[in-house]
């Protein structure tokens, strides 16, 4: 019976795929087995779905196969559901089959959170997955078709999207970029199309430099965009939305980006978690255990104030990367070493050409954010991928 290790990653999103790159590079020959679980053969770029949502990119251009990234010596690649987390029994139940672990690594991506409004989950769409920004992107244009067939119908032309974090503003960023596209293919007056972003926080892009907010909204009201700050989604009807006081928007499309929270899986699993996430420790291992690891959108990490990290891809990614040392530190019995996130910068696009930027300490807007942007996404390619990945892929984002 072999006594090596084994270390499942449930979920190749950031955290999931650094992990089991960092893991390939830093364990010798037979040292642990690696089984990485994913439902689709392909890790896609999150911070990149916004364009194909908009329909100013291809949803190809977002993802690179698994198979490319792994070396399958080493790793293991398990395309399957996670269906339940047994760590009582140290078992992984897929739709197909049963793996089990003496080390896990959760990393299973978030789920949009509704905070309980009427009708939200029922009558809205998501930026969270390939096949989601598929949708809205037919659908989109789906609704310009309609529009011709029934000019009466305005609905078809008001775009509600309900957050102005990072997700809604860079998705209207786009979408406002799209919308003169369409409105020439299908021979649509600009005028009638009506995009609005509904954020129930006094302001957009909440916790972000105020300065740097202002010259976001300033560009994108130029866009077209319709700001509705300090104002919530009471309900979502399968005819649009009904915000503040009773005030009605019909929209035939209304796109969630207003909050994430945790795994469902992990609740199920009996881990105590606030939102679907699990407080970790300092190594980023769930309290009261030494074998199971939690990172990205299923993890909480607080910073020095006491307020929750937001689970950006840039956390997840150094949580990949330290989530990996110590599983090697645990297998060759040495110290672990405690995560310590490390802002690098932040950066907000608001369509071509245009963005904002906090990085070095220092303010970036419009075409300089935006070429911030597109290093930020090449040096990630570069990490995940090598040169051949930024060479296939770094024109495209």
């Amino acid at each position: 019976m072999s006594n090596i290790p084994k270390i499942v990653i449930l979920g190749a999103g950031y955290g999931g795929i650094l992990t089991a790159l960092r893991l390939q590079k830093e364990l010798n020959y037979n040292e642990a087995d690696v089984t990485l679980v994913n439902k689709h053969d392909y890790h896609y770029f999150t911070t990149h779905l916004h364009m194909p949502a908009a329909g100013t990119d291809k949803p190809e251009n977002a993802r690179v196969n698994i198979s490319k990234l792994i070396d399958e010596f080493k790793i293991d690649f398990v395309k399957s559901t996670v269906v339940q987390i047994r760590p009582q029994d140290k078992k992984i139940i897929l739709e197909d089959g049963t793996l089990s672990y003496d080390y896990l690594v959760i990393s299973l991506g978030g789920e949009p959170e509704t905070f309980g409004i009427p009708g939200l989950a029922e009558n809205s769409m998501n930026i969270r997955s390939i096949n989601s920004v598929r949708l809205i992107r037919e659908h989109i244009e789906y609704q310009f078709a309609r529009y011709k067939r029934e000019p009466h119908r305005l609905d078809y032309l008001t775009f509600i999207v309900g957050g102005a974090g990072f997700t809604g503003i860079e998705f209207v960023g786009e979408l406002s970029d799209r919308i003169p596209e369409l409105c020439k293919f299908y021979d649509v007056d600009p005028a009638l199309v009506k995009i609005y972003n509904i954020e129930a926080a006094p302001t957009a892009l909440p916790g972000f430099d105020p300065e740097l907010v202002e010259y976001a909204m300033d560009v994108l009201t130029k866009k077209g965009v319709t700001f509705r700050l300090g104002t919530a989604i009471k309900e979502c009807t399968s005819e649009g939305v009904v915000i503040g006081e009773g005030e009605e928007i019909k929209s035939a499309t209304v796109i969630w980006t207003g909050g994430i929270r945790g795994n469902r899986l992990i609740e199920e699993a009996g881990f105590e978690t606030m939102r679907g996430r699990v407080k970790v420790d300092e190594y980023l291992r769930c309290p009261g255990t030494e074998h199971i690891y939690v990172l990205g959108d299923n993890s909480l990490v607080f910073n020095e104030e006491g307020r929750p990290y937001p689970p950006t891809a840039q956390m997840a990614m150094q949580q990949g990367v330290a989530c990996a040392h110590n599983l090697v530190a645990s297998i060759r019995n040495q110290s672990l070493t405690k995560f310590e996130f490390s802002n690098k910068g932040t950066v907000a696009s608001l369509g071509k050409g245009e963005a904002i930027g906090l990085a070095f300490g220092k303010k970036y807007t419009g075409r300089k954010a935006a070429w911030l942007k597109k290093l930020i996404d090449i040096r990630y390619l570069f990490i995940i991928g090598g040169i051949p990945l930024v060479l296939k892929k770094g024109k495209f984002l």
